[in-house]
């Protein structure tokens, strides 16, 4: 086994994870059998517990491991299935240590941070390295190791030295150190300062590892003179010093590394030279190309919570982008605060009210995605009463699909007070109820979470032809709270339908409103299995009955192609968009033109 890990120096949000994906793809197309693991430092055990305002989404596994949202970066550009223990935390790493000192595996002996956590913290990675992910039997080629937060944190230095004495234990040959830094510029004397990763190589070099190759993260090119500055005294050989400076979109990052040469480095470091292929980059290529020469546009509003901070639906936003590119439609997402949307807002805030509204209305699609606690429902239930009485095609992920159930009680079976007892324990009308079998004492772990399986009751409903017309589908989930199942004959006498059903057909999983073009509400999350190239095919529905496509490219592992026989034929006016470039609210690189309710334009004024 092969190993490359991932450092980041200086600061932190420099885009490791992008980086560690993007060398994956590379060795994936020298022809190599690639695994990722990720290491964050943190003392939770998992991300499930997190706000996304600390760490961004929680990405959830097939395994129902609750897990950073690198590893949804892994999965969409390697295409693999990881498992929970692909995640290594602090709290994990001193859970098993602390268990095995319980049961007596020490033999009396004084459990300290070296060796015993040092030891436990290779062991892991040792293991889990030889766990297919990639559907082939037999363990990978290569294991991409990313490790969390910046060098020269407390909390890291467990790790920095288990990775440390790791290096020695596989031996030369095979173990790569990419560091990832930053190089900025200036705009006094617009000159590229190589001193902060200078210092960052310094401090990494003197905790026992030395990079083999350093990737500077910069707002251009490097400059030769500044390349052989840091080769001099970072002690790294010019030609492994890349540039990973702003592109169009993160699909060019792979190609950026393989035009420096990238694979050349860590083949020769790993030595595989002689058995790599030249990297095909055919159909990665293709992609990347055809999505910069998008001149249509598709406009999705997204009612959230979390609207000032993107990677909170990271997931959510590349699913999207995967059906936007299927749909050949350049994608805007016009973030909407769900509150804005409230009436309590037009009389604190007019102008952030009229904005919100502003911005919902001239949307071609809406989406409710995913969340937890009361801020914002009632703006969401305006949202999902505005589609679905306006024709707007519609896609409610879990939360939003029980919005909608909510609004259709209220709206239609005229139960005013209806609501999720999530929000309203005492409601005389509870049609969203807390699953019998969750926890109301213990928080983590605890949700209904992973791959379940989803079967479809009514053959003719556009989620089953979405799908290919299979009698059911397995899809990822993440909820405490379901719909109420004695309120299902009375909401489907009223207009619903429920044509998606767990196996024992008593809890519900999709929701449809027959006779509107699309108006969709899953309690799974689709947006966790779309990959480049092989869209999640409820995405694909709402992209595609947005842009009212006849006929889009269907999704790869599906039969049916999607037409207006499907989705009926909804056409709202697509509005031109000229922007050439982009970068999210957190300047993380996506591929996706956001606005905001705050002046109703691109973040980065291309729109």
């Amino acid at each position: 086994m092969k190993y490359v890990l991932v450092t980041g120096g200086v600061v932190s949000g420099l885009g490791k994870g992008v980086t560690a994906s993007s060398i994956g793809v590379l060795l994936q197309a020298c022809g190599f059998r690639v695994t990722s693991i990720k290491i964050d430092p943190y003392l939770n055990t998992d991300a499930g517990t997190m706000s996304p305002f600390e760490h961004g989404e929680v990405f959830v596994l097939d395994d129902g491991g609750e897990v950073d949202l690198d590893l949804g970066n892994y999965e969409r550009f390697l295409d693999l299935k990881l498992t929970r223990d692909n995640n290594i935390t602090t709290g994990k790493i001193y859970q098993s240590v602390i268990a095995k000192e319980r049961r007596g595996d020490y033999l009396g002996k004084t459990v300290q941070v070296v060796p015993h956590i040092t030891d436990a913290i290779q062991e892991w990675i040792e293991r889990v390295a030889q766990i297919p992910v990639d559907g082939k039997e037999g363990p990978a080629d290569v294991c991409v190791i990313e490790l969390g937060g910046t060098i020269g944190d407390i909390e890291s230095m467990p790790f920095i030295e288990a990775l440390g004495q790791f290096s020695y234990r596989v031996g030369p040959g095979n173990f790569c150190l990419v560091h990832v830094s930053l190089v900025p510029v200036l705009n006094v004397v617009g000159e590229q300062k190589t001193k902060p990763t200078q210092h960052s190589v310094r401090q990494l070099r003197g905790l026992g590892l030395t990079p083999n190759l350093l990737a500077c993260r910069s707002s251009k090119e490097l400059d030769d003179n500044v390349k052989e500055k840091l080769s001099q005294f970072c002690h790294v050989p010019s030609s492994s010093i890349l540039t990973l400076y702003d592109v169009p979109n993160i699909w060019h990052i792979p190609l950026l590394l393989r035009d420096q040469k990238a694979h050349e480095a860590i083949l020769k470091t790993l030595n595989l030279r002689g058995v790599a292929t030249e990297p095909n980059f055919k159909e990665w290529i293709a992609t990347t190309k055809v999505y910069d020469k998008f001149n249509e546009s598709v406009r999705i509003a997204m009612v959230g919570k979390y609207t000032n901070l993107s990677d909170a639906y990271l997931s959510v936003l590349k699913a999207l982008l995967h059906a936007s590119v299927a749909c050949n439609r350049k994608l805007v997402v016009d973030w909407v605060p769900a509150e804005n949307l409230e009436d309590d807002t037009s009389k604190e805030d007019p102008d952030a009210h009229k904005s919100a509204w502003a911005l919902l209305k001239g949307a071609n699609g809406i989406l409710v995605p995913g969340g937890f606690g009361d801020r914002g429902v009632q703006g969401k239930i305006l949202a999902a009463k505005y589609a679905r009485e306006n024709s707007v095609p519609f896609l409610g992920i879990c939360l939003g699909m029980q919005i909608a159930v909510i609004e259709f009680s209220r709206s239609v079976l005229g139960l005013h007070d209806a609501n999720s007892t999530e929000f309203d324990p005492k409601t005389k009308n509870p049609c969203v109820i807390f699953m019998p079998e969750g926890s109301k004492t213990h928080m983590g772990g605890t949700m209904r979470l992973g791959s379940r399986r989803t079967y479809f009751h009514v053959a003719d409903c556009k989620s089953a032809k979405l799908y290919g017309n299979v009698q059911f589908v397995d899809e990822r989930h993440r909820h405490r709270y379901e719909v109420n199942p004695d309120l299902i004959s009375q909401l489907e006498s009223a207009g619903l339908s429920f044509v998606g059903k767990d196996e024992t057909g008593k809890r519900m999983e999709i929701v449809e409103f027959p006779g509107h073009p699309f108006f969709i509400g899953a309690q799974f999350h689709p947006e966790f299995k779309s990959r480049p190239g092989k869209p999640s095919p409820l995405f694909l529905g709402l992209i595609t009955a947005a842009c009212d496509k006849a006929v889009v490219p269907a999704s790869k592992g599906y039969t049916t192609k999607i037409t207006k026989g499907i989705l009926g034929s909804h056409s709202p006016m697509l509005k031109a968009h000229n922007g050439n470039g982009f970068k999210s609210p957190n300047s993380s690189l996506n591929g996706v033109y956001t606005s905001t309710t705050a002046n109703g334009v691109c973040v980065d004024g291309s729109c």
